[in-house]
């Protein structure tokens, strides 16, 4: 009787939300590079570019049409966001105040970044679990600058290797429907 009643507590302490559950993108929070919490409600109605980023990878010159693309669609509603990764080839080793140093200086970077996360394995950030849950294509991030985009909703509408570049078409119309 009383193993009933604590399974019953329980499950209604979950159902009232005792438990955090990520249900949508909204839910997520994430810091920004300065250590600042950030919650991704904040850019509720928008369209968001999600990119894993490193300062030492052959795709790190993509910071630069990266920014363009911030600076182009943002008075339209997109936001670029840059979550530095140290998980492929060791390429992101440095602290964050370093990384976004070498960011501001090197390509100019303006748009948001994230602090230095897991985007793959055990210590897998949460806003990356909902990327890949909410993917068509739901592999493990394969290495630095791969990207998602997220429509207005909330919802991932399509994902680009690391070999896609910013100025990239195909990208660019994707991002112009998720705007529409």
């Amino acid at each position: 009787m009383i193993y009933k009643f604590i399974i019953s507590f329980f499950l209604l302490g979950v159902a009232v939300g005792g438990a955090k559950e990520v249900n949508g993108l909204y839910d997520i929070e994430v810091n920004t590079i300065e250590g600042k919490a950030l919650k991704l409600s904040e850019f509720k109605n928008q369209a968001i570019l999600i990119v894993n980023t490193a300062s030492k990878c052959g795709y790190t010159p993509q910071y630069k049409g990266l920014e363009a693309l911030s600076k182009k669609y943002k008075k339209e509603g997109l936001v670029v966001l840059g979550m530095p990764c140290n998980q492929f080839g060791q390429q992101e080793p440095a602290a964050e105040g370093e990384i976004k140093e070498f960011c501001k200086v090197r390509y100019g970077v303006t748009f948001p970044l994230l602090k230095k996360a897991d985007v793959k394995g055990e210590a897998q950030h949460p806003l990356y679990k909902f990327l890949l849950a909410n993917s068509s294509d739901s592999k493990d991030v394969a290495w630095n600058f791969e990207k998602f985009l997220i429509n207005r909703k909330g919802e991932v509408v399509a994902r680009f290797g690391s070999k896609i570049e910013p100025e990239d078409k195909v990208l660019i119309a994707k991002i112009e429907q998720a705007l529409n």
